[in-house]
């Protein structure tokens, strides 16, 4: 059979596919995988040290004539630095860590535009919670560790697209809408690193885009489907001698399958590149703007009656943001290679939340009060309110916050390939600085509440009042600058044994100037130094074992910051009351295992199995308030020392016509002091609201136990199908810190899907998720049962659990047309 060979180099390896002229074209879109043909061929890892080439292929290899095709996808180098490209990625036989990747075909596998359904499936510790009730923002969970669209929520993961740090400086929080889907050539999630600077507690997720040198040609995606499901992205790329351009543009609209929960999705990103023989340089755009409802949490009795139930509405979020980078590697000498980024972020963010009150009619009905029936309630003028509103209305506000920040900074990062004392070496030393400004705001909006928990504005806002707590106006400032210098060295002891060592110092400096007062003024600089120690030893040439020790730190947000007072609780990521200081996370990460490959006579095998254990000190926590007359309101908390420890195991099966994955993760998640937490669980004290929390108490919101599988079978070369499964353990509801109240439960959902390749040109596919119609939650927690009445049965509630309800079975049809 005649074939066509394309050879393209990338950062993470080389890809030779074969049998039409369309998988050639897709083939050398995926810069994460090599492909070959049976009889099997040994795939040689570069030599440690050895130079890599100083210009990748820009043309397809002569045609060729082969048996029996099948496609083989093995990993030979991956990032150690934020700065990833081909001169600083390291051979994967000495990463003294776990390996965790997703490439370009796993990404398009999902036929989704939302990246976090391929973290979900490829990485064994990955787990998604939909905290927000919008599949596009939610939660992703890596060991126990969050990177989570919501603010409020504390952060444990560093998130780099192209080299640059988009943890939003307010929050730190992680928009994972921002990021266009198609666009992504590969991702890596890195562990047991401090190199990657804050926040990479748990690790850090390495986003690498796609540009014209590895993406030729066009491609158009169209799908539609339930809930109101339409969605479509383009993209082009194209090389003309030393220069290249890429474009990609996404559109999603989604209805939503709960009240109130549409999506509007537009994405667009851009790159043009330069290289020679010595240097590549590109400059690459984006932009976003999106629009979601995200109706959050619902109590279990409303979803009794109706899986699309809300509780309190509106809740929606506008996100917009453009960025432009400028990134450049240059060939200094035959073993010395410079890389260096500049940045500039613009991202505006605004919320709306309809929530219950804590105003309510004074002892005189006449006036509002704030708390109780006693403590006044004043509008932005600083008078006591008056009560304009029916006897038997039934109050609520309308919370908005307004985030705007302008983000710079600039990486330098040098590598260095000489040989140490006649042994293979490999040197990276690197600096990094991000200034941010921010400019925040939020108010309070007084209305009803009706019949649909919908909460009606009425025009009146609040302002600050006398009493601890306030849904008071808030204008505040923040600048936040990181300064960051690392190194990083891989010596060859052997051509076995490799180690690696060295380390990353963060200086982290924040300043709040309130601008409409001076309560949230504060200035804090946080500074530490985190090492990091590791070995590879390759027992046999398909056998690999690791073990390393890192640290790393997390400085607190300036929203944190802001609401850091238990004497004066806010609406968390909203009404920011005091700037009390917080002492900085920092993680003790020890990390050991196997990896290996082999190539049987019907199929290869890539594994791995490992175990990892991460200390945290000084952990910082969200904390309800104990005043249960105060429903909403908590603070930020040092809360002493925390572990996550757990097991990861991996399997990836790839023959011609049929590919299996499967992969298990233990996550064990405790608290390590005694604590006496404000919640609002049912066991909290009645008088207090307070819950004891023991040592060894497990942390809510992580289950334990996650277990994958996926398989794909070509029926014929142009018939394909294939599937899905996914099961996660129970987990403690949030708020039940002492592990007294029963558990959401475990769930599993199935989904396939299936394609046929029409012509060269023509794709035509379809896929059915939960396809078993499981009614499932993958987060909980509780709320006040006496806040607002059930407004379906004329009575109060009597179960305090919320739930985010997961999709129902939904079924979805597109066309993919490639040129």
């Amino acid at each position: 059979m005649s074939v066509r060979v394309l050879l393209v180099a990338s950062i993470a390896a080389a890809t030779i596919v074969t049998e039409s002229e369309q998988a050639c074209a897709q083939a050398a879109r995926d810069n994460g995988s090599y492909t070959t043909e049976l009889p099997p061929v040994e795939v040689v890892p570069p030599q440690t040290g050895a130079k890599p080439a100083a210009r990748r292929p820009r043309t397809a290899a002569r045609p060729t004539t082969v048996a029996r095709p099948t496609t083989v996808t093995r990993l030979e180098t991956y990032p150690t630095t934020p700065v990833a490209t081909p001169s600083t990625a390291l051979a994967v036989d000495k990463v003294p860590s776990s390996i965790n990747f997703v490439n370009t075909p796993e990404i398009e596998r999902t036929n989704s535009l939302n990246v976090m359904d391929a973290l979900q499936q490829n990485v064994a510790g990955v787990n998604i919670s939909n905290v927000a009730g919008n599949d596009f923002q939610a939660n992703i969970e890596f060991r126990g560790f969050v990177a989570s669209p919501v603010s409020g929520t504390p952060q444990g993961l560093a998130v780099y697209q192209n080299g640059v740090r988009v943890n939003e400086a307010f929050g730190d929080t992680i928009n994972w809408d921002l990021i266009p889907t198609s666009a992504i050539k590969s991702i890596a999630v890195v562990t047991n690193n401090p190199a990657y600077g804050l926040n990479a507690l748990g690790g850090a997720v390495a986003v690498q885009m796609k540009d014209g040198f590895n993406f030729h040609g066009a491609e158009i995606d169209t799908m539609a489907g339930s809930f109101g499901r339409a969605q479509a992205s383009l993209q082009w790329g194209k090389q003309v001698g030393d220069w290249s351009v890429y474009t990609a543009l996404e559109g999603v609209h989604d209805n939503g399958y709960r009240n109130f929960s549409p999506s509007d999705v537009r994405r667009f990103y851009g790159d043009v590149g330069y290289r020679n023989d010595g240097s590549e340089i590109h400059l690459n755009v984006g932009a976003a703007q999106n629009n979601f409802g995200a109706t959050a949490a619902v109590p279990v009795e409303l979803l009794q009656q109706y899986w699309g139930a809300t509780y309190t509405t509106p809740q929606t979020t506008q996100n917009q943001v453009g960025y432009l980078n400028l990134t450049g590697k240059f060939e200094v000498t035959p073993s010395w290679t410079v890389d260096g980024v500049a940045h500039y972020r613009a991202f505006t963010q605004q919320t709306q939340d309809g929530n219950p009150t804590g105003a309510q009619p004074c002892t005189d009905p006449t006036l509002l009060c704030f708390g109780d029936p006693g403590t006044p309630a004043n509008g932005l003028n600083g008078q006591q309110l008056s009560n304009p509103f029916p006897a038997n209305a039934i109050l609520g506000e309308n919370d908005r916050t307004f985030t705007n920040t302008n983000t710079g900074g600039v990486s330098l990062q040098a590598t260095n390939t000489d040989q140490l004392f006649g042994h293979d070496n490999r040197f990276v030393v690197g600096t990094s600085f991000d200034a941010s400004v921010t400019h925040f705001g939020a108010s309070a909006e007084l209305g009803t509440i009706d019949n649909n928990y919908v909460v009606n504005g009425s025009g009146i806002f609040l302002g600050t009042s006398g009493s601890p707590v306030s849904d008071g106006p808030v204008g505040l400032r923040t600048t936040n600058q990181y300064t960051g210098l690392y190194a990083l060295d891989t010596f060859d002891v052997t051509k076995a044994l490799s180690v690696t060592a060295g380390g990353r110092f963060n200086d982290a400096h924040i300043v709040l100037q309130d601008q409409l007062g001076g309560l949230l003024n504060g200035n804090d600089t946080y500074d530490r130094f985190n090492p990091i120690v590791g070995a590879t030893y390759k027992i046999t040439s398909g056998l690999t074992a690791y073990a390393g020790y890192s640290e790393a730190n997390r400085a607190p947000t300036p929203l944190e910051l802001g609401c850091a007072d238990p004497n004066h609780p806010c609406i968390i990521a909203t009404f920011l009351v005091a700037d009390p200081p917080l002492q900085q996370v920092v993680s003790h990460t020890y990390e050991a295992g196997f990896r290996g490959t082999h190539d049987f006579s019907f199929a290869t095998l890539d594994w791995k199995l490992g175990g990892f254990r991460t200390t945290n000190t000084n952990d910082i926590l969200n904390i309800a308030d104990p005043n249960t007359s105060l429903q909403g309101f908590g603070y930020f908390q040092n809360v002493g020392d925390t572990r996550r420890q757990g097991i990861e195991a991996q399997a990836n099966f790839k023959a011609s016509r049929w590919q299996f994955h499967a992969s298990y993760a233990f996550i064990d998640a405790r608290f390590l002091d005694s604590l006496l937490l404000g919640s609002n669980s049912p066991a909290a004290d009645p008088v207090t609201g307070n819950i004891q929390v023991s040592p060894g108490n497990i942390i809510p919101a992580i289950p334990r136990h996650r277990i994958k599988a996926s398989f794909d079978y070509s029926v014929t070369d142009a018939f394909k199908v294939g599937g899905d499964a996914q099961w996660v353990s129970s987990q403690y509801f949030v708020g039940d810190a002492s592990n007294q109240e029963p558990q959401l439960p475990s769930y599993a959902v199935f989904s396939v899907h299936a394609s046929y390749q029409v012509d060269k040109t023509y794709q035509i596919f379809g896929r059915v998720d939960n396809i078993l119609d499981n009614r499932y939650a993958s987060y909980g927690t509780f709320f006040d049962t006496g806040t607002l009445p059930n407004f379906n049965t004329g009575n109060q509630f009597t179960d305090p659990r919320t739930l985010s309800p997961a999709i129902p079975r939904a079924f979805y049809a597109g066309v993919k047309a490639t040129f």
